[in-house]
C-alpha cells in the first residue's frame, strides 16, 4: 500500500486517483474532486444527473482505487429502515438474539436513487449521516470511519419519487450536477468501449483513502478567509428570493470543502477562489426560493453568482499561514 505523509504526496496520489479511474470512465474529473473533497472531510455527496450517465460505474471505481469498503442500496418505494440499518433476529440454535448488520456498515454507502424511498427509510439516515451511528432496537452502535454517504437522484423523475427533506439535504456537503459528456469526451468514451483490450483501473491498495482522510486539517485558512465565509452565509439570509437562507452546518461545510480544495490544488492555505469554487457547490441546495422568484425564473444558482460576484466582496492579502 501507498503510504502518504506530505502534501506534495497527496497532491501525487490524487493525480493517480484521477488516472487510475479515468481507465474505466472519462470525462467527469470534476465530480471525482468533488469525491475526494468528501472523502478528506468526512462529508456526504449527492449526485443528481439523468439515467445513463454513468453514476454508478464512477462511484464504484472511486471506491475500488481508494481499497475501501463499500455497500450499495437501491431505493425503492417499499423499502424500509431496517434493509439499510440491519436488524436483530433469533438465532433458535444459541436460543439468542444476534444482529444482521445492514449495508449501512460500510465505509461508503451508494444510495441509488434516494429519491425513490419513502420518508421514513430516508430519515433513517439523517443519523448515520450526522452523528455516524445508527440505533436499531434501542441500541446504538457506531459505524466505520470513514463513512460517508454518496446518494444519486435523477432529476427527470416525477412519479414514484419523494422530495428529500430539508433536513437531510442540509446534510449533504456537496451536490454534484452530472450532465451529459463533451462531445470530444463521448466519443473517447465511444472508443474506450470499441477497444478489443479490457480497461480496469487498480487499486491503490486497501486503506489508501484512509490516508487521505482528514488531511483538509493541514490547510491554514486566515481570518478574512474565515470571516468571507461567514459574510456568504450571512448574505443568503438576507436575500428577497429566498425564503430560507444557509444554515450555520452549510457555513462549516464550506471552510472545510475550501481547504480541501486548496489541498486538491497543492497548497496548504485557502484564497477566495477555493471557497467561491467550494460555495457553488455546497451552497445552493440548502436554499428554498420564495414562490415568486421561482415564477420569475430564478434559480438557486443565479442567487449564489449574485451574491459572490456582487453583494460579498472577497478579501485581498496574504493567505498563507504567517
Amino acid at each position: 500500500m501507498i503510504k502518504l505523509t506530505s502534501l506534495k504526496e497527496h497532491y501525487e496520489g490524487f493525480k493517480k486517483i484521477k488516472k487510475e479511474i479515468g481507465k474505466v470512465v472519462v470525462g467527469y474529473d470534476e465530480i471525482v474532486e468533488d469525491f475526494m473533497v468528501c472523502l478528506m472531510t468526512g462529508g456526504h455527496l449527492l449526485i443528481e444527473g439523468v439515467p445513463g450517465v454513468a453514476k454508478t460505474t464512477l462511484i464504484k471505481q472511486f471506491t475500488h482505487v481508494l481499497g475501501l469498503s463499500y455497500e450499495r442500496v437501491q431505493f425503492t418505494q417499499d423499502t424500509l429502515p431496517a434493509d439499510i440499518l440491519g436488524h436483530y433476529y433469533f438465532d433458535a440454535e444459541k436460543a439468542s438474539f444476534k444482529l444482521r448488520k445492514g449495508p449501512v456498515f460500510a465505509q461508503i454507502l451508494m444510495a441509488d436513487e434516494i429519491n425513490r424511498a419513502p420518508p421514513k427509510t430516508q430519515s433513517a439516515l439523517i443519523e448515520a449521516m450526522q452523528e455516524k451511528q445508527v440505533t436499531i432496537e434501542g441500541t446504538t452502535l457506531p459505524l466505520p470511519d470513514p463513512f460517508f454517504v454518496i446518494a444519486t437522484r435523477n432529476p427527470i423523475e416525477t412519479e414514484g419519487v419523494y422530495p428529500l427533506p430539508e433536513a437531510q439535504l442540509d446534510r449533504f456537503m456537496i451536490k454534484s450536477d452530472m450532465g451529459y459528456l463533451d462531445p470530444k469526451e463521448e466519443l473517447r468514451m465511444l472508443h474506450l468501449k470499441n477497444s478489443e483490450k479490457e480497461f480496469k483501473s487498480l487499486s491503490l491498495g486497501d486503506g489508501f483513502g484512509l490516508d487521505m482522510y482528514g488531511i483538509y486539517r493541514k490547510a491554514h485558512a486566515s481570518n478574512s478567509i474565515i470571516e468571507y465565509v461567514r459574510n456568504i452565509v450571512l448574505e443568503t439570509r438576507a436575500i428577497n428570493e429566498l425564503a430560507l437562507g444557509a444554515s450555520p452546518r452549510a457555513g462549516e461545510h464550506l471552510l472545510y470543502a475550501s481547504k480541501a480544495q486548496a489541498i486538491l490544488s497543492g497548497r496548504n492555505y485557502v484564497i477566495p477562489d477555493d471557497v467561491k469554487k467550494s460555495a457553488r457547490k455546497v451552497i445552493p441546495h440548502r436554499l428554498i426560493l420564495t414562490v415568486d422568484a421561482e415564477l420569475e425564473g430564478v434559480s438557486t444558482h443565479m442567487v449564489l453568482d449574485d451574491i459572490l460576484e456582487e453583494k460579498v466582496e472577497a478579501p485581498k492579502g496574504e493567505f498563507k499561514n504567517t
